[in-house]
């Protein structure tokens, strides 16, 4: 047996359950804005009965790191206001960010709020974000746009790490 493989499988594996935490947490946070319900009681919800039932792409999605979800939208909400005023100055003046699709918003601040409450690096962030993004936008501009508005964040948020 290789013994390579085994410990490679564990990194995958951890690395399908931050990106799927990701992926949820953009879902809560939407269905917070949408709902408004608080913060806990949508998390609640989402352990409860969504972890590891998503799909995208028809693939079942990895069971979520929980610890890494709550961060994100706990995060979010506490930052929410910086978080938006990134957002803002990533957007074109025209598109403040009240006006820009509800999903796209909810994408922002779980990513904002990696980029101002964890030492993540930025580039990891955009990329795993920009996945999120082509899961819910997989034939439309989004993702470029996201890409975008991410880079102009993570160099306000964390101008050291470029």
């Amino acid at each position: 047996m290789n013994h390579a493989a085994k410990p490679r499988r564990k990194v995958d594996e951890k690395r399908q359950m931050r990106s799927a935490s990701r992926l949820y947490a953009v879902q809560a946070l939407f269905q917070m804005e949408h709902s408004g319900q608080s913060v806990d009681r949508v998390a609640a919800e989402f352990m409860d009965h969504r972890f590891g039932l998503a799909q995208v792409e028809g693939e079942d999605m990895a069971e979520g790191d929980v610890d890494l979800f709550r961060r994100i939208t706990d995060e979010a909400v506490n930052w929410q206001a910086r978080i938006d005023q990134m957002t803002d100055r990533g957007l074109v003046a025209k598109w403040p960010i009240a006006r820009i699709d509800p999903t796209l918003r909810a994408l922002f601040r779980a990513a904002g709020a990696e980029l101002v409450a964890t030492e993540t690096p930025p580039k990891v962030i955009i990329n795993e974000y920009l996945d999120v993004a082509r899961a819910f936008f997989p034939d439309g501009k989004e993702p470029q746009f996201v890409n975008a508005v991410l880079d102009h964040m993570a160099r306000q948020a964390r101008p050291d790490a470029f």
